[in-house]
């Protein structure tokens, strides 16, 4: 029997923080007093999340020169870097953040490397995967191509929409070959608002999107053998599957202060397909992935403050 082993379709960035006293101004020109610079980009911090979580996981990205560093911190925790490729002549993608003093920060993005594509006529090669993990911070075309394929081979697809395709692209996303789609509740709505599909009324969040979730299956736009997982913050998480009722789970207890919620989405996603690879029940992947996040967000940094299996489940028992 083939061991489970998941292909990471996605993005490799490189977060540089500039420590500043405020966000600077149009025309004006100051000096950070520090400038930090960390591995992102979320197809890298869901491959590393799911290494963390004892999973088989190959991240299929590029970088540039630049981003070596990268790689190696990648393979570190056991990521298969062998098809992350280094691309002549680019750098790799950048998120140039202002971080203020009083907490405000402002985000410049710049694909880079991310947006480079092999010749259309280059398949994809998922033989030997089982699962195929993907976001949206390469090019649509790309993810297209890996999801219809993985579908074509019965490979098990998860795909965080983040940030958010557009409602054009919403409405002409072949549903049909997805296995798992997570989004949190204001990616719900947007689903929903692309397919027009009222809004739930409901004041409580759990009720609303618990709501949303039921009308977005039942949606001729949408197709009625993917399953949904909605997180919710600090009111936990949704789940969905076909023919079973609305799941909820609650966040699991901090107990240290929050710290950072950056990279918690991405702990979550990595969490949860090392745990379908684990062939776990629903709810105890889900559980694990609940209790990894709240570990996620009592440090700071997005990879960094991922937990080890061994650590979630010293924290569960």
């Amino acid at each position: 029997m083939t061991s489970p082993r998941c292909l990471v379709r996605g993005s490799i960035n490189i977060d540089e923080f500039f420590h500043l006293p405020h966000i600077v101004r149009p025309g004006e020109t100051i000096s950070s007093t520090r400038l930090t610079k960390k591995a992102g980009g979320k197809g890298a911090n869901q491959a590393y999340a799911l290494a963390r979580a004892g999973g088989g996981v190959v991240l299929d990205g590029c970088i540039g020169d630049d981003g070596v560093w990268v790689r190696g911190m990648l393979q570190g925790v056991g990521v298969d870097v062998g098809r992350l490729m280094v691309v002549d002549n680019e750098v790799t993608g950048r998120a140039i953040i202002q971080s203020a003093a009083d907490g405000e920060n402002s985000i410049v993005l710049h694909a880079g490397a991310n947006y480079h594509v092999p010749p259309s006529d280059t398949p994809p090669q998922l033989s030997g995967f089982t699962h195929l993990l993907l976001q949206n911070e390469i090019p649509l075309s790309s993810t297209l191509s890996y999801l219809t394929t993985a579908s074509s081979l019965g490979v098990i697809s998860t795909f965080n929409p983040s940030p958010m395709l557009t409602p054009g692209q919403l409405r002409s996303f072949p549903w049909r070959s997805l296995s798992w789609l997570i989004v949190n509740e204001g990616e719900l709505g947007d689903l929903l608002q692309a397919f027009e599909i009222p809004l739930s009324s409901s004041p409580d969040l759990r009720s609303k999107a618990g709501e949303e979730l039921l009308a977005l299956h039942k949606s001729k736009s949408f197709h009625p053998d993917v399953s949904i997982i909605c997180t919710l913050g600090a009111q936990g998480i949704l789940y969905f599957q076909p023919g079973k009722p609305v799941g909820h789970l609650p966040a699991a207890k901090l107990l240290r202060p929050l710290k950072d919620t950056t990279g918690a989405g991405d702990c979550f996603a990595g969490y949860f397909v090392a745990g379908l690879m684990r062939g776990l029940e629903l709810e105890q992947v889900l559980r694990t992935c609940l209790a990894a996040c709240a570990m996620c967000v009592e440090s700071a940094g997005a990879m960094e403050s991922v937990p080890s299996l061994e650590e979630v489940k010293q924290r569960m028992a």
